[in-house]
């Protein structure tokens, strides 16, 4: 596997060596010993999700304040238009985001540290996302900051008006939302 930094180094862009031939293919999507090398991290995954959105669907942007979670997202059916949000305040990439098409077709991943806000856009009808978590599902704690926050100015790759949540409507302002230390 390669793993490759983004604009925010924390935040990594994963590569599998895939191994294809006229019958298909074949790729390790995860091996905790090469991922924790290649990535330089020591991470334990403990809870897996997965999710199924039709074409416009946009999810997010979530994060839990407390149990926060770090996540490894990856797409089985599909592409997605994946964001990762930095909200440590004490980070110097404060308020920044950044993106990376992960699609069946490409198998990349996406390591999104905890102390980031998450969300996706799904470019296709039948898109399935998995994403591994470093911690368990904590609806109290659970946050969401707008989609289309105006100071975050995200350049979701909109062509056509987005299908939301109310919950996701309903996010805070970047401005407004708890943020982690």
């Amino acid at each position: 596997m390669n793993s490759i930094p983004t604009e925010i180094p924390d935040v990594l862009i994963i590569e599998p060596h895939v191994f294809g031939d006229d019958r298909g293919f074949f790729f390790e999507s995860y091996n905790e010993q090469t991922f924790n090398e290649k990535a330089g991290l020591t991470i334990r995954f403990v809870q897996d999700n997965h999710s199924r959105s039709a074409k416009n669907v946009l999810r997010g942007l979530h994060y839990q304040i407390q149990h926060a979670q770090g996540k490894l997202v990856r797409v089985v059916s599909g592409a997605i238009f994946d964001v990762a949000v930095d909200i440590r305040k004490s980070s110097p990439t404060f308020g920044q985001w950044v993106s990376c098409e992960l699609s069946a077709q490409n198998k990349r991943q996406l390591w999104i540290p905890a102390g980031f806000a998450h969300g996706f856009l799904a470019l296709e009808d039948g898109t399935e996302v998995l994403y591994k978590a470093t911690d368990y599902y904590a609806p109290a704690h659970e946050r969401s900051i707008l989609w289309n926050d105006p100071d975050l100015a995200i350049g979701w790759d909109l062509t056509e008006t987005p299908i939301i949540s109310g919950k996701d409507q309903a996010g805070q302002l970047f401005k407004t939302a708890e943020v982690y230390a």
